[in-house]
């Protein structure tokens, strides 16, 4: 999780890059609320985005400036946490329709909170909470996934079934109701996120399309398309891409004091 803060108040207008990963944004800002639009639908406030929103804007206004917590959740945890990945795939939803009044509840104690840090430690607990009450989705598919994460996308469904020991069939079968996602298209959200990065970085697109394993640059820039909407320069300029190793660094000695007010905490 990370808090990001804009004290000015200019209108915020940005576009996000799919993630692999269950996001939920909680909106801290005073007045205008944050507004998110993918597909032509609009949603306000506190939002959580599924997997493959496809082109995803960020926007809005407020007096006192954006103030905003982001959550990244593992289709694993997001079934944990959320009760479901499938129904959120591919779309952006408010959080009071993911979690009800606790959303409501959880917000209005982050908002209160005098830090960052007290922040983070509201949301552990609200996560927490929420996580044990909740079942977990079948070892195999969570393996699976894993195992892309580590490949960066770059495996086949056939070797993955193999690993976790279940059939093709199976495997596509189980991973998709529980993910939300087919193995194969899974397995392209984490090379094209691995890309992506690799783009924000300053490499060239030829090169970066050799480094995912992609067939050619036009390879790669069809996936981008696919996921984003948008061209490999636009997501290579994507201003949240750039920060993402000080939101969530690998390590807390990759933090400095020239960070903030971007924080980081572990995930539990």
């Amino acid at each position: 999780m990370a808090g990001f803060r804009q004290r000015a108040p200019e209108r915020v207008d940005i576009a996000m890059v799919a993630h692999p990963s269950v996001t939920l944004f909680v909106d801290l800002s005073d007045g205008d609320s944050l507004v998110y639009d993918a597909h032509g639908r609009r949603e306000c406030g506190s939002t959580v985005v599924g997997l493959v929103p496809g082109d995803l804007r960020l926007g809005g206004r407020a007096a006192g400036g954006i103030e905003c917590l982001q959550i990244r959740l593992s289709p694993v945890l997001a079934i944990a946490v959320l009760g479901a990945s499938t129904d959120l795939s591919g779309t952006v939803v408010s959080l009071e329709d993911v979690w009800g009044r606790d959303a409501g509840r959880a917000e209005e104690r982050l908002r209160a909170a005098a830090s960052w840090d007290e922040r983070f430690t509201i949301a552990v607990d609200a996560l927490g909470r929420r996580m044990s009450a909740r079942p977990s989705l079948d070892p195999e598919v969570a393996a699976a996934w894993g195992l892309m994460l580590t490949s960066r996308g770059r495996v086949r469904v056939d070797s993955l079934a193999n690993e976790v020991g279940w059939s093709r069939k199976r495997l596509w079968s189980r991973f998709r109701s529980q993910i939300g996602l087919t193995p194969k298209h899974a397995a392209r959200l984490v090379r094209f996120d691995h890309a992506a990065h690799l783009l924000a970085a300053g490499n060239p697109a030829a090169q970066v399309a050799a480094a995912s394993g992609y067939v050619d640059q036009a390879h790669l820039h069809r996936e981008v398309k696919a996921f984003t909407g948008v061209t490999p320069t636009v997501v290579a300029a994507a201003p949240w891409l750039a920060i993402d190793d000080v939101a969530w660094p690998t390590s807390f000695s990759d933090l400095t004091p020239s960070t903030s007010p971007i924080r980081q905490v572990p995930a539990k």
